[in-house]
């Protein structure tokens, strides 16, 4: 285990970048303030150097919220989400901090989908991000690394992203969604009876709910 001087880079961090793109960024992006010990435990704990992209956005952040809360980086927890990225994936993913992850949990959304980097459960792209897509019950390829990830919810119209899976006055329910929750639909998503999600039924839950279940559903289902 690295300690925190080895993790903190101050002559090629990576925050002025990741601020450079939230100042230019199509979508909107709130950032949510940290509190300095957490964020250190929390670089610790993951093990990454604030150089990286990731490592910055944990040091110096509680999490991003994107597009009116749909998305939701993790970062270092904050009194508005008080998930961090490490204790997050704490047997989900792995058992012990310090352990190599099959994937690792870096993003979520609102309808219960989930973004993680492959450390090699998925196959060799290892680094590159996959998306549990909640309507199929799989994890989809999105073909790039944790960089191009966050310009992706920076650039990216989220509309087009996410065609049929967004109802009618999402917005105003998004921004009204706790980000340690997520929406859970009925019919399911994947089944014929919820292909139209303005018509399904909605109630919140917790994300870590969302996630046992679409996950062990995806199991269930083969």
């Amino acid at each position: 285990m690295r300690t925190l001087q080895e993790l903190i880079n101050t002559e090629d961090p990576g925050w002025p970048i990741v601020k450079e793109w939230i100042d230019v960024a199509k979508n909107k992006v709130e950032i949510l303030p940290c509190e300095r010990q957490r964020a250190e435990k929390s670089l610790i704990d993951t093990q990454v150097t604030t150089r990286s992209l990731m490592g910055a956005i944990i040091y110096e952040t509680g999490g991003l919220l994107i597009d009116s809360g749909w998305i939701r980086i993790l970062g270092s927890g904050s009194a508005r989400m008080k998930r961090t990225l490490p204790d997050w994936n704490l047997n989900k993913t792995f058992s012990a901090f310090g352990e190599p992850a099959p994937y690792l949990l870096v993003a979520d959304d609102a309808i219960g989908g989930f973004y993680a980097i492959n450390g090699g459960f998925f196959g060799e792209d290892m680094g590159n991000l996959y998306y549990f897509a909640p309507d199929m019950l799989k994890w989809i390829p999105m073909e790039i690394g944790y960089s191009q990830f966050l310009l992706f919810c920076f650039e990216t119209d989220m509309d087009d992203f996410y065609t049929g899976l967004r109802w009618e006055g999402w917005q105003k329910d998004a921004e009204a969604l706790h980000p340690d929750y997520t929406y859970s639909f009925y019919p399911f998503l994947w089944t014929e009876e919820g292909i139209d999600i303005n018509k399904v039924h909605r109630e919140v839950v917790p994300a870590g709910e969302a996630y046992n279940f679409n996950i062990d559903s995806a199991k269930a289902l083969g």
